[in-house]
């Protein structure tokens, strides 16, 4: 509710997909599909979650709400993760669960602005924490009572992703570009990633009005760990969709993995900086990814 206060002594950590994917096993192309996936592309009951897309049960409601209020008010907030994956990708099955999180984005030069509209909102701040963090990453409850993640400047996981130069591309959420590189950063890629991102290739072609490939290019040529991890993980794609084709968007404009075999052709032709080939030498022998740690509020 809107006049709750959020328990401080709850841990949380970095956007809610990230939490989820450290408590469950990577998805290997061999896996089952989990009993409460539907594999016609709905995760959850399949019931349950057909039945409150569009409901005020549903937070991407909430969300689009919110985040639609900013942008009238002339306010820069916009969508991460599996909620900005749906407003990307609405014409394929929606990935529906009743206790999502909202992972939101701002820039540290309009936070004291976000922080205010949030709260004219209704929304609740975790004060303390904001204080302290507020630089990077700020907490909330909506009115609904679901916590809202809002990270600033950038999204630091697996590798970081500075979102800054992009950020107005969209007016919902971050740029394509992104959204999909905060799901191929994921080391451990579980069903929901995987999901959100043949959903993401099956709306959306490498070129200007879809995945930017220049800002493709210059993030993987710059750090090889990125570039290792996203390789890595669109090279998995064919696999994971031979085995679970449930994951594969219905009908899509484009093949996902022919996107994702362009896209994979691109980081390996894309120009390496020189940091990108000294680390390179070193390759697997170092761990070229971060854990990401849970936050207490």
């Amino acid at each position: 509710m809107a006049d709750e206060q959020p328990d401080s002594s709850r841990e949380r950590d970095v956007p809610e997909d990230s939490r989820e994917r450290l408590d469950r096993e990577p998805m290997a192309a061999t896996d089952e599909l989990p009993a409460a996936v539907d594999p016609e592309g709905v995760a959850g009951d399949p019931g349950d979650a057909q039945g409150i897309a569009g409901t005020p049960a549903d937070p991407l409601v909430e969300a689009r709400a919110i985040v639609q209020g900013a942008a009238d008010a002339g306010v820069g907030v916009k969508l991460l993760g599996g909620l900005a994956v749906r407003v990307l990708c609405p014409d394929f099955p929606p990935r529906v669960r009743r206790d999502q999180d909202m992972d939101l984005a701002c820039l540290s030069g309009t936070r004291t602005k976000v922080a205010e509209y949030l709260e004219a909102a209704g929304c609740t701040p975790d004060r303390r924490f904001n204080s302290l963090n507020g630089h990077q990453q700020m907490y909330f409850n909506a009115p609904s009572g679901r916590p809202i993640d809002v990270m600033v400047d950038q999204l630091s996981m697996c590798h970081t992703l500075d979102f800054r130069k992009s950020f107005d591309r969209r007016p919902l959420t971050l740029d394509v570009v992104d959204i999909l590189l905060t799901k191929l950063q994921i080391v451990e890629m579980n069903e929901k990633d995987a999901r959100d991102i043949l959903q993401l290739l099956g709306a959306f072609a490498a070129g200007p009005d879809g995945i930017d490939e220049t800002r493709f290019a210059k993030v993987l040529g710059s750090d090889w760990g990125w570039w290792r991890t996203v390789t890595k993980n669109l090279a998995k794609l064919p696999d994971l969709a031979a085995e679970h084709p449930g994951l594969l968007p219905p009908d899509p404009p484009h093949d996902p993995l022919g996107v994702a075999a362009a896209l994979g052709e691109l980081a390996e032709q894309a120009p390496k900086s020189l940091q990108w080939k000294v680390r390179a030498r070193v390759g697997e022998r170092v761990r070229w990814y971060e854990l990401p740690e849970e936050v207490a509020h």
